[in-house]
């Protein structure tokens, strides 16, 4: 005759097919990567929380990417933009220090060139045949004029300003200035044929253009071919010597 007990435990076997349940909800026997394992759910009222394989979050990631793609793309461009602003404003500085050096001491050698027209004129009032006919005293004073006047002119130089030396070359507005036409057909038109007064330069710019006369009637002059730091009138460095 069988008992109560076997009859409860014959039906527990009938029901969950041989499968033993412990307290928790879990099956005997099962691991937690099982395919047939149950899935395990949270308290009645929570919210899913997806996992990285699942299809929302992998959409979510990309999202996340392209957004961080895009704000790394504008950073990027802000910064080449500010050190392309910054490398401007630095040579545009060195640029402008170097015009301040070189500009700077205009006025001063302008003003200069008035002090040495006036020892020019002085040396040109002298009648003809003073030096020789005059004691030695008024010749070592024609002769300190002289000294004077050529000291001036290499200080300036040292300073940057240039004598222009236009003669015979050909006639440019930008540092010359023509006073008169000489008719002259033997020589090509517009080539400067007498300096009235010197012209000066310091760097590129005219400090004080020359005055000159210029022919009249000859063939038009060919421009000279000049490089690009050269400009007509202006003594060039490379030949100054020769």
């Amino acid at each position: 005759m069988t008992s109560e007990t076997d009859n409860s435990a014959s039906k527990g076997d009938a029901t969950t097919g041989g499968q033993a349940f412990f307290k928790g909800g879990g099956s005997a026997g099962a691991t937690p990567g099982d395919m047939n394992a149950p899935h395990l759910h949270g308290a009645e009222g929570d919210e899913t929380v997806p996992t990285w394989g699942g299809a929302q979050a992998s959409e979510a990631d990309r999202a996340r990417i392209a957004e961080l793609e895009a704000e790394n793309a504008d950073v990027k461009d802000r910064m080449l933009r500010l050190a392309a602003d910054m490398e401007n404003l630095r040579r545009r500085t060195e640029r402008e220090i170097k015009d301040a050096r070189q500009f700077a001491v205009a006025n001063f050698a302008r003003d200069m060139l008035s002090v040495s027209d006036n020892l020019d004129r002085a040396l040109q009032a002298l009648p003809e045949g003073a030096r020789e006919g005059g004691d030695a005293g008024f010749t070592a004073l024609v002769e300190g004029v002289e000294m004077t006047g050529r000291s001036m002119l290499s200080a300036m130089e040292r300073h940057g300003v240039k004598k222009l030396e236009p003669l015979n070359q050909r006639f440019d507005p930008n540092f010359h200035q023509a006073m008169f036409e000489v008719p002259n057909p033997d020589l090509p038109a517009n080539t400067v044929v007498q300096v009235v007064q010197e012209g000066y330069a310091i760097g590129e710019r005219v400090l004080r253009p020359a005055l000159v006369g210029v022919s009249k009637g000859g063939p038009k002059a060919a421009a000279p071919a000049v490089g690009p730091d050269t400009k007509p009138g202006v003594p060039d460095e490379s030949t100054k010597d020769a």
